[in-house]
């Protein structure tokens, strides 16, 4: 007997299925294959100031400004609103809106002419901001200070949205100064161990040292800690291996600060128990260290 043939629409529809299928295990193993962390304590190159500033030491019994700035990856318009908070959008809208807003956000930090300036989400190389390298835009913005920038994460291609993906992201930290620094340091903050570490992004902090007459070091403690609901352990582990490092250095007699996206609700409700808590996770005051 001669053997039935196929119906087409069956043949498509297996077609399909083992499409998608090879997409699926191809994206899985090109995760497996590609993923790598940062190693810990990466020493960081410094900077000179772009115009050639000749930059002096910093000085105890003098008051110096710092401000810290999240950047959004040039992308947070006044309209835009990300998926990963429940928003819309997962890239900005063009290339030509990312160079605009990180202009317009460096230029105001630079009017308010701080000593300081720490920046977080400042894009390298990414889909998601069209690949424009946001550090550059910041030096040659900030051309009298030296400067130095941390891999926060160099993330494999992520494919969601499917209609728009996020795409491939790195990402940095960028610490200015108008006074000299001696050095600087990436510290790798903990993350997921499990399988969910194959959609985690790395976390980091910097420690960029900046010598003060009479011997000691200003510490600036640049950071961006993990957000969207990731385990009360780690999130333990992090500000612990943070504050454990904070408070090395002010043992040591130097000034540390720190400053940066905390991913936290940093509202003290003893100060102020009216103020209810926004979607963040309180900030665990409890667990930094004395006289911090």
């Amino acid at each position: 007997m001669k053997k039935r043939k196929m119906p087409i629409w069956i043949k498509v529809i297996l077609g399909v299925i083992g499409a998608l299928l090879f997409v699926v295990v191809g994206y899985l193993l090109y995760l497996l294959i590609s993923y790598k962390r940062l190693p810990d304590e990466i020493k960081l190159v410094i900077n000179p100031p772009k115009n050639g500033t000749v930059l002096e030491m910093a000085e105890t019994d003098k008051e110096y400004s710092i401000i810290t700035n999240n950047l959004g990856f040039g992308a947070y318009t006044p309209d835009f609103s990300f998926f990963m908070d429940g928003g819309k959008s997962s890239v900005a809208e063009s290339k030509e809106s990312v160079v605009a807003t990180i202009n317009g956000a460096a230029d105001m930090v630079y009017k308010m002419e701080p000593d300081f300036a720490l920046f977080q989400e400042v894009d390298l190389d990414s889909t998601r901001s069209y690949h424009v390298n946001q550090y550059d835009m910041l030096a040659d913005t900030f051309d009298t200070y030296t400067s130095n920038f941390a891999v926060n994460y160099d993330s494999a291609f992520l494919f969601y949205p499917f209609l728009e993906p996020h795409g491939k992201s790195k990402s940095s930290l960028a610490t200015f100064s108008k006074y000299e620094m001696t050095s600087a340091l990436r510290r790798s903050l903990p993350i997921s161990t499990s399988f969910s570490k194959f959609f985690d992004l790395d976390r980091c902090y910097s420690i960029t040292r900046i010598p003060v007459e009479g011997g000691k070091e200003l510490c600036l403690y640049n950071v961006h800690l993990s957000a969207y609901g990731n385990s009360d352990e780690i999130r333990a582990g992090q500000i612990g291996m943070l504050c454990g490092d904070m408070k090395a250095d002010y043992e040591k007699g130097n000034y540390v600060i720190c400053g940066g996206d905390f991913n936290h609700d940093l509202k003290n409700k003893e100060f102020d128990p009216e103020n209810e808590y926004s979607w963040a996770y309180p900030f665990p005051r409890e667990m930094l260290p004395e006289n911090f």
